[in-house]
């Protein structure tokens, strides 16, 4: 009868080799993130100074990432045009609504190809991720053609309605879904509750992290939006904060200086990086999510 052995124990000071190595290992990385961090906000930090000078001084040099004179004056003579609070106005009407029709179309159409039974499944499924290879510019000529002729240009539903197809939003649904047991369906349709009812009561509370996720990284990407608004919005009243910033700042000979065009990007970025620091949480599990998947 064979005897089985166990594998020799290392020796105690291979064992600190092991951890020595990978303590290294450990600070080589972090200190690889570390710089690689301090290299991705220097150009932020630059800005945010050159935002806090005067535009005399700055027209002297923009060297160095010491405010100093300190002036508040570029973010006082932006906060007093009149049409600023009217593009921010726009820009969280657009973020908000999209977002929301976002989360309603992605979730109805994820659980239908996680859960449902229906002919052409397959070929809908390609059809909707064949949107990920669809450059967006080049659908931009249909597009305005199209909304031109229906007479929604400068108006909310233009700019809201050719965004609200998101296939990564269904996909990142799809495998939401997907990963919940069938079982609680199942215990559900045995009390003869009807598939809206298993849908909207047990589903969608299920969801959260993954709507949450979605939510952000689709009202980050419609606050930012510059092309299409730009395409579509050719009023300077309809203009969003993107478009109407860009329009004051298109031509440093036009603009007050370059510390009002560097204090109106630093005024456009401000809600997505509050967004970012109260909802972190949400955004970091989201990337790890769709690595994961």
């Amino acid at each position: 009868m064979a005897v089985l052995s166990s594998p020799p124990a290392a020796s105690p000071l291979a064992a600190r080799r092991s951890r020595s190595l990978r303590r290294a290992t450990d600070g080589a990385i972090l200190a690889l993130t570390v710089a690689f961090a301090i290299l991705w906000l220097l150009p932020i930090l630059w800005v945010v100074t050159m935002s806090l000078k005067p535009n005399a001084e700055l027209m002297r040099s923009t060297a160095g990432f010491i405010p100093l004179p300190f002036t508040l004056d570029n973010y006082i003579n932006l906060l007093k045009m009149e049409t600023v609070p009217r593009w921010l106005m726009h820009s969280l009407i657009v973020a908000v609504t999209m977002t929301a029709l976002v989360l309603i179309v992605s979730s109805m159409a994820g659980y239908a190809f996680a859960r449902l039974r229906f002919p052409f499944k397959k070929t809908l499924f390609l059809l909707v991720m064949a949107g990920l290879m669809v450059p967006e510019q080049s659908i931009f000529i249909p597009l305005h053609t199209m909304f031109s002729a229906w007479g929604l240009h400068n108006s909310h539903v233009a700019l809201v309605m050719p965004r609200v197809a998101v296939p990564i939003g269904v996909f990142l649904m799809m495998q939401f879904f997907r990963s919940i047991p069938k079982e609680l369906e199942e215990a559900a349709e045995i009390d003869h509750a009807s598939r809206l009812t298993v849908f909207l009561k047990i589903m969608l509370p299920l969801s959260v992290p993954a709507l949450t996720t979605l939510g952000l990284f689709t009202f980050i990407f419609a606050w930012n939006d510059f092309l299409w608004p730009l395409v579509s919005a050719t009023r300077a009243d309809m203009y969003t904060v993107t478009v109407g910033l860009a329009s004051i700042q298109s031509n440093f000979a036009f603009s007050e200086g370059l510390g009002s065009v560097m204090a109106s990007a630093v005024f456009a970025s401000l809600p997505i990086m509050l967004l970012f620091l109260i909802f972190q949480r949400f955004i970091v599990a989201g990337v790890a999510m769709n690595a994961g998947k």
